[in-house]
C-alpha cells in the first residue's frame, strides 16, 4: 500500500473515532443484550470478529449480555444420535431424549465456543444458562410440544453481579420448570425476557436479514410499535420475521428502551448500530 493511501486510511479511522465519541459517552454504563444467531455463529472468523466487538463494547463501559441459539448444531447432533423428531404445526416436539441433547449442545459446545472466543480477545466471559441462579423460570408452552418453555419468572441478580465484576455473561436459552424440569426456550424469546428483566437500553437481534422491510422491499430504519402491528395485519411482516417483531414488542412492553433487528452477516454490525449516526437494521421503539 502506498504511503499516501495509508495516510488516507489513518485519517478516515481518526475521523470515525472522533464521530463515535458522543455515542461512546451515550452508552457508558448501558446494558445491551445481544441475541447471537445465524451467520455470526457460523465460521470461526465471524465468531472472532463478533467476540472482538463485544470486548470493545465492554472496554468502553457497556455491559453486554450474549444470548445465543444453536438450532443447526442441535439438528446435527440429533441426526448423529439417530433421534427422530416429531413436529406439530411446524414446531419440533421436544421430548425427554431431545431436551437432553438440546442442553448438552447449547450449554456445552455452543456456549463454551462463544465464551472462549471472547476470552481470546481479551474479555472475561462466563457461560451459563437460564437454569442457573433461577435466572429464567418457565411454564410449559404447549403440552403437545413437550419440554418447550415460556419464561414466566425472571431473576437477573446473577447478571448484575457479573457486571460488577467486569464479566460478560453468555447465556444458553434453557429454563428451569417449577418441578425441576428443563425447558428449551426459543433464543429470541429468551433474549427478550432477559432484556426486559434487566430493563436493558438495547436489545440487538442479530439475524440473516437486513431488517424489517416495507411493501417495496426497502429497509425500514425506525418503526413504532403500532406500525409493526399494522404491517403484520397487512401481511407485509410475515414468516420468520413475525416472532422477531413479537419479541421486540414484548421486550418494549417490559421496559426495554429500543430493539434493533439487524444483519449479523455485516462486519461490525453491533458497533455500527451503537456508535454511528446512521446505525444498522431496523430500530423498534414504543409509540
Amino acid at each position: 500500500m502506498k504511503k499516501q493511501d495509508m495516510n488516507r486510511d489513518w485519517i478516515a479511522t481518526a475521523r470515525t473515532l472522533s464521530q463515535a465519541l458522543p455515542y461512546l459517552q451515550r452508552y457508558a454504563g448501558a446494558i445491551v443484550v445481544i441475541k447471537l444467531g445465524g451467520h455470526a455463529m457460523g465460521s470461526d472468523e465471524a465468531m472472532e470478529d463478533f467476540a472482538r466487538d463485544v470486548v470493545l463494547m465492554r472496554h468502553v463501559g457497556i455491559n453486554p449480555v450474549i444470548v445465543h441459539g444453536g438450532g443447526p448444531m442441535i439438528n446435527a447432533m440429533l441426526e448423529r444420535l439417530e433421534i427422530k423428531s416429531d413436529f406439530v404445526n411446524g414446531k419440533r416436539v421436544t421430548d425427554a431424549a431431545t431436551v437432553e441433547v438440546v442442553e448438552m449442545v447449547l450449554s456445552g459446545a455452543v456456549n463454551k465456543r462463544i465464551v472462549q472466543a471472547i476470552n481470546r480477545q481479551g474479555g472475561k466471559a462466563v457461560g451459563l444458562s437460564g437454569k442457573d441462579a433461577n435466572l429464567m423460570i418457565c411454564d410449559q408452552t404447549d403440552p403437545e410440544l413437550g419440554f418447550v418453555g415460556t419464561p414466566s419468572d425472571m431473576d437477573a441478580t446473577v447478571l448484575t453481579d457479573l457486571f460488577a465484576n467486569d464479566t460478560i455473561p453468555v447465556i444458553a436459552p434453557l429454563g428451569a420448570g417449577r418441578n425441576g424440569e428443563t425447558f428449551n426456550v426459543n433464543g429470541d424469546t429468551a433474549a427478550g425476557a432477559i432484556a426486559g428483566a434487566l430493563q436493558a437500553d438495547r436489545l440487538l437481534l442479530l439475524t440473516d436479514v437486513e431488517g424489517v422491510k416495507n411493501e417495496a422491499g426497502e429497509i425500514l430504519t425506525e418503526l413504532k410499535a403500532q406500525k409493526i402491528k399494522d404491517l403484520t395485519d397487512e401481511g407485509v411482516i410475515a414468516g420468520g420475521m413475525i416472532p422477531k417483531t413479537e419479541t421486540a414488542l414484548n421486550a418494549i412492553d417490559k421496559g426495554v428502551r429500543a430493539v434493533v433487528i439487524l444483519d449479523g452477516r455485516a462486519p461490525n454490525a453491533c458497533l455500527l448500530e451503537l456508535f454511528t449516526e446512521h446505525g444498522a437494521g431496523s430500530m423498534i421503539r414504543a409509540d
